[in-house]
């Protein structure tokens, strides 16, 4: 095994290292007790810490902190959100984008994906003849950002097209905190999903935020925390780290163009030999999905993880396996293409040795298969 003071973590997409400040932050919070339903003094502490972490999410959208609902990770919050406002709005049908994650399609049927073209961007003509389609109300959900290719979605406009028709809009901005600017005003939506682990808090806990005036039908019940919109006692170490990777998101956004130099330096590199992905369009500064062709998606994970370099296939929530990506598929990618793409995600604690130690590792690959 490669010693980890020689190892390049580029899989941030993932999951980040803790931020150093929130890190402080959940060791000091495991020494203090206290069930923030409690009354009394300790319980009431556990209570305002909690709370101080709410303003501080909230704030990173632009949103008010009584909108917050904590959950364990985007993964429910998304469920929360597809169910909940399906629920209090009647809503019969779910449209979703073709490239969603898979905790949004799980959701969604099959003939209520909405197709997207060759950079993964859904296709809002076909969105719009899909809510001329369904006289009910309608819930449509769309990314912010794709979790593989970094590709971002027009989600303002469709925004747009959910007003216009009356339907419910929910946006998982999972992978958008922290690299781009997002804001629930400006996006329009009913609600937006985050989750700590994708930009220095840790994993377990994510929220739902809510536009204000949204009704939401609770999923899980037996309590009245969370404004009684998800029952259970909070993940108090959790929150506190949320509320201080939070903090850390404007640091996060100004070292964003740092890390987009990495990433393109990387890619001019590789151009010539790998086709990059979504590379013409909008997308997150951090993400490259590349494909090598003629090398395999899993040998070239594992031949990197062997020069101790860590990347993906695609996303990390399909059970570890590494298979064709949806997404890729989607975007019309040829399967045998699909099965020789790799994502590359960077993040805070990326340098300039991270880069060449990837490409030190990934030529030889690319000059086997030019061979």
């Amino acid at each position: 095994m490669v010693p980890h003071d020689q190892l390049s973590y580029l899989d941030y997409n993932a999951t980040t290292p803790v931020l150093p400040e929130v890190a402080e932050a959940v060791t000091a919070e495991l020494h203090r007790y206290g069930n923030p339903s409690s009354v009394h003094a300790v319980g009431r502490r556990a209570r305002a810490a909690v709370e101080e972490a709410r303003d501080a999410v909230a704030a990173i959208v632009n949103a008010s902190a009584q909108h917050v609902v904590f959950t364990s990770g985007g993964t429910e919050a998304n469920a929360l959100a597809l169910r909940g406002l399906a629920k209090a709005g009647n809503c019969s049908v779910v449209l979703a984008s073709a490239v969603e994650h898979p905790s949004v399609l799980a959701h969604v049927a099959e003939e209520h994906r909405i197709p997207v073209d060759s950079n993964g961007v859904i296709d809002l003509q076909a969105l719009e003849r899909a809510l001329q389609a369904h006289a009910s109300p309608v819930l449509i959900s769309l990314m912010l950002a794709n979790n593989e290719t970094g590709a971002v979605q027009p989600v303002a406009q469709a925004a747009e097209l959910a007003r216009k028709y009356g339907a419910r809009i929910h946006c998982d901005a999972v992978q958008a905190v922290g690299k781009i600017a997002v804001d629930i005003r400006s996006l329009g939506v009913d609600s937006l999903s985050l989750s700590a682990h994708k930009f220095g808090g840790i994993k377990g806990i994510g929220a739902l935020i809510l536009r204000g005036g949204v009704d939401l039908a609770a999923d899980m019940l037996g309590g009245g925390q969370e404004r009684r919109r998800r029952a259970g006692t909070e993940n108090v170490p959790g929150i506190i780290g949320f509320g201080a990777a939070a903090r850390a998101v404007p640091k996060l956004l100004t070292d964003a163009v740092r890390v987009a130099g990495l990433r393109d330096h990387l890619e001019s590199v590789i151009k010539a030999q790998a086709k990059i992905f979504a590379q013409g369009i909008e997308r997150l500064g951090n993400t490259s999905c590349i494909s090598l062709a003629g090398v395999s998606s899993e040998t070239q994970v594992m031949r990197l993880d062997l020069a101790g370099v860590a990347v993906s296939a695609g996303s990390a929530c399909s059970s570890g396996k590494i298979a064709p990506s949806h997404v890729l598929l989607a975007m019309g990618v040829d399967p045998a293409e699909a099965k020789s793409a790799i994502r590359v995600s960077l993040g805070w604690g990326t340098t300039e040795k991270d880069i060449a130690r990837f490409l030190e590792a990934w030529r030889p690959l690319a000059s086997n298969a030019a061979a």
